[in-house]
């Protein structure tokens, strides 16, 4: 059926520490609820009990991995262990990078006691874009010593806006024809005694960009497997794992710092940074803030473990960018 307009759009950052759990931040993990669709970016361990925190559900329908170090996948065994406990019956897709097929072999077989539902294994590479009803996931390449992926969604394109009085004056009457026209169906009707065929295209403004939110995972800056695709996104969730002062070590464990992560989200024009994978090394994150600002001065946040941000719908209807 594709995109219905008012369909609401929200992140649930349900974990957000570095390799480590801390007292205040769980491992990596991320829940993007789309109307009736929830997914899920990576599952850190401990990542059924931030659901339960946060309220979330356990209704996804797939999970997707950025890459096979542990603190990014291990929550997948509970969970999958609780979700057959409760009754699941829908099948649930896990997509990753290389070794997906082999990892959810191992996953499913230290789970022991038989899963009750179906747990199916997509692998996916650099350039894959997966399409669904209503939006895409684009996958791209991450600089961080082994196969990686950073995941962008991004939502189908809107109708364009309705010219109610042109409309009327093409002679079409309020109500049902409307939405129809609206809904993208041409329409026959009569004026003067004259048939009359009006198309969408004659009544409804230019179509306007979907929502898009990017999710780098862990890696080094890589603005440039970012940037086709990852242009003017709503919100980038950035690994920010080091402060500024930090930047030789983040170069040794292919990480970024945080105002690496505020160049890149200058650089593709995102509407907000959110920093994600705060080493434990830290007991705030007020420094990576003010490193960011330094780079970056759209909307900003480090956001703590169970916040949730709600993305509204935009009205642009093209996207001018330019790498330099």
């Amino acid at each position: 059926m594709g995109i219905i307009a008012g369909e609401t759009l929200q992140v649930f950052f349900l974990g957000t520490s570095g390799a480590l759990p801390t007292i205040s931040r769980n491992l990596p993990c991320i829940l993007l609820k789309w109307g009736s669709h929830d997914l899920l970016f990576d599952c850190g361990e401990g990542a059924q009990r931030q659901m339960m925190k946060a309220r979330t559900g356990f209704s996804f329908e797939s999970v997707f991995i950025t890459h096979w170090h542990a603190d990014h996948f291990l929550g997948i065994i509970g969970l999958l262990q609780t979700m057959s406990f409760s009754g699941r019956e829908e099948p649930l897709v896990i997509y990753g990078p290389d070794t997906v097929h082999e990892m959810v072999d191992d996953i499913k077989q230290i789970c022991r006691s038989r899963i009750k539902f179906q747990v199916e294994s997509r692998r996916v590479r650099p350039g894959d874009s997966l399409g669904f009803d209503g939006y895409t996931i684009h996958a791209v390449a991450t600089d961080h010593g082994i196969p990686g992926l950073s995941y962008i969604f991004e939502e189908d394109k809107r109708p364009g806006r309705f010219n109610r009085e042109l409309a009327v004056s093409l002679g079409v009457r309020p109500g049902p024809l409307f939405g129809r026209l609206q809904r993208g169906e041409s329409v026959q009707i009569v004026v003067d005694g004259q048939e009359r065929l009006i198309t969408p295209e004659m009544i409804m403004g230019e179509r306007r960009l979907g929502r898009k939110i990017i999710y780098t995972g862990d890696t080094r800056p890589n603005l440039s497997e970012l940037a086709p695709m990852g242009e003017e996104a709503d919100l980038l969730i950035h690994d920010a794992t080091f402060d500024d002062t930090e930047l030789d070590r983040a170069r040794e464990f292919m990480h970024s710092t945080a105002g690496e992560a505020g160049r890149v989200a200058a650089a593709l024009k995102a509407g907000r940074l959110a920093l994600f994978h705060i080493s434990t090394r830290y007991t705030s994150a007020d420094q990576h803030l003010v490193d960011a600002r330094k780079k970056y001065y759209g909307e900003l946040l480090a956001p703590d473990d169970l916040v949730m941000l709600d993305i509204p719908f935009s009205d642009r209807t093209s996207q001018p960018f330019e790498v330099t």
